[in-house]
């Protein structure tokens, strides 16, 4: 268990946590969210000890083996599936030191380190990364090939990889499906579901939040709130809290006129198919979490395009590919002003081949593409975010599309991307990639295309940015061709989808939960790598007893130690409801002043039993680690 206690944390001048408390049950699996630059980052950096809270203790991560997911490689020889198995450090100085005797010709030494190999099931560790390395979209000779090969991205899953690799009590991961496409990304869903440790992970893709986590950490004007559950319900909990703050009442109808404007929309373009019918679904309950979202910085729209044409643009018969080398053949596309396509997938099978050929940037290979007179195409990938001048802020990127626009248009065009202030007009170079992102899709917006290409838009963008997207593109009266990651946003946005596989482009006709399910099926054949460590059936027999000799020691501490922490989640669920009770500005009127004292009497009892139980375990934490050594 982990115990942040009255954290406080400043990065440079701005307070980040401030009194910031909670508890971390063993083998929960938790999601970390907050706006950019809450603090996210930093409160990882203190878990790993990279970085010291300013005042308050951090109990529980003594002895504690923690992984976590660096967010950059550096270029080394070493082959990727190598690479991947040094993530267990242990395994890798074993590796090391019988190679160095085993080159020395010192075979009676070496002996006994084969045994540690096959105790630790060290033999089977290529293998591992190989397994890990295919689930998250590596070409199956990929860990033979040195890191230096591989770019940016793909040397970020190689970390990944590696993360997952290095046995642990508690795993970090920071946004780990930003360079996965879906198919890696249902992958790790599934490993993480099987994943034993403690899960703490920064993401903003909501329906992986849903599939992996069952309690919500929001950092939120300094502190850390705990919620039970996953993002969905976390949702619907603080839009229930918002809804009773009425000096948001009238934002809040506008969004929710926005999304049912586009449900009835929708409605009347709905079939009986499987998949409009689970979307109308989900749109419908968007309504009832609109309050949620009342307070972010972000608010844009698309606004409609000068002139269109129908249809937009046509591909006829058309092989695509790079140079000689077809990846698709027999393309028939036909983009007409309101269609809505979602292209699913898996890496390499052409998707974003598709949408280069579409836009103009790969030469068709044979068959004929046709735009239509007034097609005005608004193109985004990972590379406009490489395009932009460092020097110029964004007021400048805009002012460049359109010289003639006055400034003050420009200004509140780029407060809805929250580009505000100085924001607005500061050098791009220091931005984060969140930043640069939205300030290339502001760029795609200010252009009123008719036509949206988008691939893999939401990478870097937080759970807010994302929130505002779907919506602005619910509105949007343009055509749409979406390849996307972010189940929730393809949930939300598409009307169509289309498979990319085996050269083809077809029409997909079940829904996502059912593409869902036939890419798990494909990952169940071949079980995902999990962690090293265990005994295995050739482990010696005086090994077997000097386990067994310290577990028999161990077991009345650790039923203690079992029976502290039951204690301690039911107090942390009773604190919850307490305070979420308390959240209620109707609590506060005169007439509830009865109500009111006895739930904060009943808050301090709750908190003291708390921090009574708190000092228990850490007692027994003492006794059990001096036991163990």
């Amino acid at each position: 268990m982990i115990i942040l206690r009255d954290i406080e944390l400043r990065r440079g001048s701005k307070m980040l946590l401030r009194g910031a408390e909670v508890t971390i049950q063993p083998g929960q699996n938790l999601a970390l969210i907050g706006a950019n630059g809450s603090g996210k980052s930093s409160l990882f950096a203190m878990l790993l000890g990279q970085l010291e809270p300013d005042s308050g203790d951090i109990k529980g991560t003594n002895n504690l083996r923690l992984s976590h997911m660096a967010q950059e490689v550096h270029a080394t020889g070493l082959p990727a599936g190598e690479y991947v198995w040094r993530g267990d450090a242990g395994l890798a100085q074993l590796m090391d030191r019988l190679s160095e005797l085993e080159s020395a010709g010192d075979y009676a030494a070496a002996a006994p380190l084969h045994s540690e190999l096959e105790a630790i099931d060290g033999y089977s560790a290529p293998r591992r990364a190989e397994l890990l390395l295919q689930g998250l979209g590596f070409a199956e000779d990929a860990a033979q090939r040195p890191v230096s090969d591989f770019s940016g991205g793909w040397r970020i899953r190689l970390n990944l990889a590696r993360a997952l690799m290095t046995p642990s009590d508690m795993l970090l991961l920071d946004e780990p499906t930003n360079h996965l496409d879906l198919d890696a990304t249902l992958w790790l869903q599934q490993w993480l579901q099987q994943y034993t440790g403690t899960l703490l992970m920064i993401s903003h893709d909501r329906d992986f939040i849903d599939a992996t986590c069952e309690r919500i950490l929001h950092i939120e004007q300094q502190q850390l709130a705990s919620y039970k559950g996953n993002y969905s319900q976390f949702e619907a909990q603080r839009a229930e809290r918002l809804a009773n703050q009425q000096a948001n009442y009238e934002k809040q109808q506008r969004r929710i006129a926005e999304i049912d404007d586009f449900v009835r929309r929708f409605r009347y373009k709905a079939t009986k198919a499987k998949q409009a019918q689970s979307r109308l679904k989900e749109l419908e309950r968007m309504q009832a979490i609109a309050p949620a979202h009342i307070d972010s910085p972000f608010d844009f729209s698309f606004p409609p395009a000068d002139k269109t044409s129908d249809p937009l643009l046509r591909l006829d018969e058309a092989t695509l590919g790079y140079g000689d080398t077809p990846v698709l053949r027999g393309i028939d596309l036909q983009l007409r002003p309101g269609s809505r396509y979602g292209l699913l997938g898996r890496n390499g099978a052409g998707k974003s081949t598709l949408l280069k050929s579409l836009v103009g940037q790969l030469p068709l290979l044979a068959g004929q593409l046709s735009p239509g007179e007034h097609c005005h195409i608004g193109y985004f990938d990972q590379q406009q975010l490489e395009a932009l001048d460092l020097e110029a802020s964004p007021a400048q990127h805009i002012q460049r599309l359109s010289p003639d626009a006055r400034e003050q248009d420009i200004l509140n065009f780029l407060g809805g991307f929250n580009f505000r202030g100085d924001a607005a007009s500061s050098p791009v170079a220091p931005f984060s990639g969140g930043e640069k992102a939205r300030l290339a899709l502001a760029m795609v917006v200010w252009q009123r295309p008719n036509l949206l290409v988008l691939d893999e838009p939401t990478n870097h963008l937080d759970l807010e940015m994302r929130h505002a997207m779907e919506i602005a593109l619910q509105a949007y009266e343009g055509a749409l061709i979406l390849v996307s990651h972010d189940r929730h946003m393809l949930r939300n946005t598409v009307e169509e989808l289309l498979l990319v596989d085996n050269g083809r482009v077809t029409a997909y006709r079940q829904d996502l939960a059912d593409y869902e399910q036939w890419i798990l099926g494909r990952f169940r054949e071949d079980k995902p790598a999990q962690q090293s460590g265990g005994e295995t059936e050739s482990s010696r027999r005086e090994k077997r007893q000097q386990a067994a000799a310290a577990r028999a020691r161990l077991r009345p501490l650790k039923k203690q130690l079992d029976k502290n922490e039951a204690e301690m989640a039911r107090v942390e669920e009773q604190l919850a409801t307490i305070q979420e009770q308390l959240g209620d500005n109707g609590l506060y009127q005169p007439e509830r002043q009865a109500e009111l004292a006895q739930l904060l009497q009943e808050e301090g009892a709750l908190k003291t039993r708390a921090s009574s139980l708190e000092e228990d375990w850490l007692e027994l934490q003492e006794q059990l680690e001096s036991v163990d050594s």
